[in-house]
């Protein structure tokens, strides 16, 4: 039979869809070849002093570079620094944790009152103020640390711990941290809750700015620990006194005494190491809180 007018034609049978093709990704060779580079810049001197450590005095020039040795020679430089000089290498443990433990909760607050601040009060200058405390990050410290000594100087602050913390308690890059993260994590509504209860700007600050503003100040004091922990040209200018210096200064008077004693040299390589040592219980310990910081900023 022959299909009439008006009569609709049979539908057309669907053709198969060709299986889609997922086409290998790309790698960059440039950006990849970049990162390579960088982590192993970063690796090898760290895996040296890892290596090195292990050697005894006699083994750390007469070994090859990056072979280890499994005779405990790290058991007999730790015990051989730990009787340098009646032990002084704990004692610039202890001064290095003082300066970077203290200095970086004393920087945070400053920070964080002061990012505070830009972040929720209205007053003339503010925008010309955050410039100018921006454009000191753009300032290399080492090029402060001459004024900073000849200030301190006229005070008599030089060669104690107060010359070494005060300069470190201003911290431009933390200010911008906390100012930004005060404007995202402190919601204007719950001020003006407050002041309208009766809290004064003080009692705002400490008892809701803080508290908010909490995971943000993990961050800036890691990062100003570490900073403290590793700074070398400022306490080497302020500080003359031995029984003062931090780690970085007094690794660097031991290895300028190893110039002349070549046994030396394994001391200031495991003291070294041995430094590094708090810094990764201090990531490791506030992992979980950086997490936190990282995700609320990222759903803020």
């Amino acid at each position: 039979m022959t299909a009439t007018a008006g009569t609709s034609a049979p539908p057309r049978a669907r053709t198969a869809q060709a299986p889609t093709v997922r086409r290998p990704r790309r790698v960059a060779v440039l950006p990849t070849t970049a990162l390579v580079l960088g982590a192993l810049y970063c690796v090898v001197p760290t895996l040296w002093i890892l290596v090195a450590a292990t050697k005894s005095r006699t083994k750390l020039f007469s070994t090859d570079t990056y072979t280890p040795s499994f005779d405990l020679g790290i058991v007999r430089n730790i015990r051989d620094l730990s009787h340098y000089q009646g032990g002084i290498f704990w004692h610039w443990m202890l001064n290095s944790f003082f300066y970077a433990a203290v200095g970086g909760l004393l920087a945070s607050f400053v920070s964080a009152a002061t990012g505070y601040a830009l972040a929720k009060y209205e007053f003339r200058g503010r925008t010309a103020l955050f410039n100018t405390i921006l454009a000191g990050v753009l300032l290399p410290q080492i090029v402060l640390a001459v004024p900073q000594y000849l200030l301190l100087s006229k005070v008599g602050l030089t060669d104690s711990l107060v010359g070494v913390l005060l300069p470190q308690l201003f911290n431009p890059y933390g200010i911008y941290l906390c100012k930004i993260y005060a404007q995202s994590a402190v919601p204007d509504s719950l001020l003006e809750a407050g002041r309208i209860d009766g809290a004064g700007e003080g009692r705002l600050f400490l008892s809701v700015g803080l508290r908010l503003m909490g995971p943000g100040l993990v961050t800036v004091f890691l990062l100003q620990f570490i900073a403290i922990w590793n700074n070398f040209l400022l306490p080497y200018v302020m500080l003359t006194s031995d029984d003062k210096f931090p780690l970085t200064v007094g690794l660097y008077s031991l290895l300028r005494h190893g110039a002349a004693e070549a046994s030396l040299y394994s001391l200031v390589i495991t003291g070294t190491l041995l430094s590094v040592l708090p810094v990764i219980a201090l990531f490791l310990s506030l992992q979980r809180f950086w997490r936190i910081d990282l995700v609320t900023g990222a759903l803020k």
